[in-house]
């Protein structure tokens, strides 16, 4: 059994316990620690820390991040505080921690988790995992392969920006019920199906816990959906088998059925596996201007 620390960082709490990479269980009680107000970059690091010291355990770290996450900094802060733009967070963690800490987007966590070990397990093809909660958070995964950063959540659907008119919080600050959100969240994955053919969607975030009053209710044309199985702690798995795979701890090398999805995190052709070797990223405006509507871009004129 190969143990290792997953951390997952919330805009209400702070979550972390001890994962068994092969089998994809909790083996001890998660803790949970409130974020701090404003959810700067020091404080945050304080309560990486404590849960750190509170578990004591040796080898890497895998933490997650609510916003877009390239080569270990932090691009984006949409629900944090906008000191984490451009931060070189893995080193950040690595110093703080004394220990290897690998950073990755929390929706991309949850999407690898539920693919090897929730309800996308031993799907085949295209599996979208969708988020839905404060905002919207999305993995992409083709047959194991993460695209990282999807960021699905920020289209825009005519008039509407998806993750602030279908989010689980948008529900309840328009005081919908769940046959209103359904058609909202509907209207939102059949744009989606257009764009990606998934053969699967997995619904998660706060809305994956009341699937019984929202599944007769969503309609899609072609792709299936179920809501994810891991719940709360498919972000602290994710983050664990993302820390096992830099580390080289044995988790992508155990064999799987062959229709299983392996755990290979898809990156660019001759990038370094270690991802803090690229330190000259460009520091990323939080929150970037939105695309227009249908979601192409206007090239300027020469």
């Amino acid at each position: 059994m190969t143990v290792v620390l997953g951390i997952d960082i919330g805009g209400s709490g702070i979550k972390g316990a001890p994962v068994d990479i092969t089998t994809g269980q909790l083996v001890g009680e998660r803790l949970r620690i409130p974020t701090p107000e404003g959810a700067r970059p020091d404080e945050v690091i304080r309560v990486l820390r404590q849960l750190a010291d509170h578990f004591g355990l040796d080898g890497p770290v895998g933490v997650t991040f609510p916003g877009i996450v390239q080569h270990g900094r932090t691009l984006s802060a949409a629900n944090v505080d906008a000191a984490w733009v451009g931060l070189d967070a893995d080193t950040e963690f690595t110093r703080a921690l004394g220990r290897e800490v690998h950073l990755l987007n929390d929706a991309d966590a949850a999407g690898l988790a539920e693919a090897k070990f929730g309800a996308g397990q031993g799907v085949s093809g295209t599996v979208l995992v969708l988020t839905f909660g404060t905002g919207i958070g999305s993995a992409l995964i083709h047959d194991g392969v993460l695209v990282p950063n999807t960021e699905l959540g920020h289209l825009w659907l005519r008039e509407h920006h998806a993750e602030t008119w279908a989010s689980d919080r948008a529900r309840e600050r328009d005081d919908l019920n769940w046959k209103q959100w359904a058609k909202r969240a509907s209207g939102y994955l059949r744009h989606l199906e257009l764009l990606f053919s998934p053969d699967l969607f997995i619904i998660g975030g706060g809305v994956s816990k009341k699937a019984d009053k929202w599944n007769e209710h969503l309609k899609l044309d072609r792709s299936r959906f179920v809501p994810a199985a891991l719940l709360n702690d498919a972000g602290i798995i994710g983050a664990a088998m993302s820390a096992a795979q830099h580390e080289d701890l044995g988790l992508a090398a155990q064999p799987t059925p062959a229709a299983q999805p392996s755990l290979t995190l898809a990156r660019d052709p001759g990038s370094a596996p270690v991802r803090r070797a690229d330190k000259t990223g460009k520091k990323a405006r939080a929150g970037g201007p939105p695309l227009p509507a249908g979601g192409k871009a206007r090239r300027k004129k020469p």
